[in-house]
């Protein structure tokens, strides 16, 4: 699949840096925008109910994009998927940041949310093909740890940037960052990885069809979009749109189960409970963590009257932290130690939140959302790992895609939480409410951990990667 490795280290800096510069534009683009949502709606006439859009966008064209591209990655090579996909983050950037309307607005969200999403499941793709060109037995935990800290750990430091470049250059700022970084990351990713395997080219459209399951993207895309839409109509719900999502979800199944080559192997999938065990763990505290990154923030902005940059900035410690946690974890290839530890802390700091109130003391709240950062650094570690060792060469591009797939499910079903709840008020009730909540999944999460026999607590491989 690729040119025969000319470095001395199978993962040199040429090699990951294009990779893991790709992999921060998802998860900085969906909190970048937050900070930039008013002074959108001030400048085009609209409300900022209608700006909002901007986030839910991205949320879906991500959600539904991520298992795709793995998909399409494992079909037509990782390489190229990925040049495909930084070349629309440009595109986004530039019609965004010449955009005149909400409707440009929406496009240029909806291409960047595609082409971000290819980042992550393709640099998963070939992470693993160039472990084993390598003849390597355990998984590079140094570069997977490093892949997953600028793949969910920054998704924290999109807020104060986005707070920085609203407020010096106005909110056309938030598509520009992304022109010169898409820019840095195609160059790097040209000249740098090796080429894909070259591909039959008398692949007739219907050969393809089939390989990739077309329809089966398709109904998937269909299903979730569906659900998704249901979700974001919360607290007033769209009763509609979930009769869709499960009409639609129902000829999915039905299909992925005829398919020869499934979209989605649902079949292995159910044999892989394993696997399935680390998407419910991870979609679980990803609801935790961005019910801190959205739900304890806007408490902090409303009720204790904190502006947008100041709030961004205590985050910053907690991203800082997990980031510092992630590694060690990642080149050991721990996996249920730190997932135990990982629901653990949720569960303490759940708790730390539940005991708020708007006069708790500043350095409280800073040593609550500290605790959430060793949350997200064990979580993103460990289930990362697990994912890595749980799914075959032929799967890892989708499985990873659809890992992705599941954190968005947890941050949607965060932001619905937090739109009951906060709808009439944001108060520390509410917020008492939400922390209940998220003890509850906290407490499932670590269910899932213990319970799980195949997380061989002796199986603590160590990297051969550096």
């Amino acid at each position: 699949m690729s040119d025969v490795i000319a470095d001395t280290k199978p993962f040199s800096w040429r090699f990951v840096s294009p990779l893991y510069m790709g992999s921060t534009l998802n998860p900085i683009n969906s909190s970048l925008i937050a900070t930039a949502l008013v002074p959108i709606a001030a400048d085009l006439r609209v409300s900022v109910a209608q700006t909002t859009m901007l986030v839910t966008v991205l949320y879906l064209a991500s959600a539904i994009a991520q298992p795709t591209a793995g998909k399409l990655a494992s079909e037509f090579g990782p390489r190229k998927i990925f040049l495909i996909g930084i070349v629309m983050v440009l595109l986004g950037g530039l019609v965004g940041g010449f955009g005149q309307d909400l409707t440009m607005l929406v496009l240029a969200r909806i291409l960047i949310g595609l082409g971000t999403s290819t980042a992550y499941p393709s640099a998963m793709l070939l992470i693993r093909l160039r472990a084993e060109s390598a003849g390597m037995s355990k998984p590079p935990g140094s570069v997977l740890g490093a892949l997953q800290i600028a793949g969910v750990v920054t998704a924290a430091v999109g807020l104060p940037i986005g707070g920085v470049l609203v407020e010096a250059w106005g909110w056309r700022t938030t598509f520009w960052v992304n022109i010169p970084f898409a820019v840095a990351a195609f160059a790097m990713a040209a000249r740098w990885i090796p080429r894909d395997a070259a591909m039959r080219d008398s692949r007739t459209f219907s050969e393809v069809s089939s390989r990739i399951d077309l329809p089966g993207i398709i109904g998937f895309a269909a299903a979730l979009a569906t659900l998704l839409i249901f979700l974001f109509s919360l607290p007033v719900p769209n009763w509609v749109f979930l009769g869709l999502s499960v009409v639609l979800g129902a000829v999915f199944v039905w299909w992925e189960l005829r398919a020869k080559h499934p979209f989605i192997d649902l079949r292995l999938l159910a044999a892989n409970l394993a696997l399935t065990r680390t998407y419910l763990r991870f979609a679980a505290l990803t609801l935790c963590i961005y019910t801190v990154l959205y739900g304890v923030t806007e408490w902090i902005g409303t009720a204790r009257g904190a502006s947008s940059m100041e709030t961004g900035l205590l985050l910053l410690p907690m991203s800082g932290l997990s980031a510092l946690v992630a590694g060690p974890i990642s080149k050991r290839n721990l996996v249920r130690g730190p997932l135990i530890v990982s629901a653990l802390s949720s569960i303490a700091a759940s708790i730390g939140i539940l005991l708020l109130t708007t006069a708790t003391p500043i350095i409280w709240i800073l040593i609550t959302t500290l605790i959430f950062g060793i949350t997200m650094g064990t979580m993103v570690s460990g289930n990362q790992t697990a994912l890595y060792l749980q799914a075959s060469t032929d799967q890892i591009g989708t499985a990873s895609g659809l890992f992705r797939t599941f954190g968005y499910v947890g941050s949607i079903a965060s932001s619905a939480i937090i739109g009951i709840i906060f709808h009439k008020r944001v108060s520390d009730t509410g917020m008492h409410h939400i922390a209940t909540i998220m003890i509850v999944m906290s407490a499932f999460a670590l269910l899932l951990t213990i319970a799980d026999r195949q997380l061989n607590p002796h199986k603590k491989e160590t990297s051969a990667a550096s």
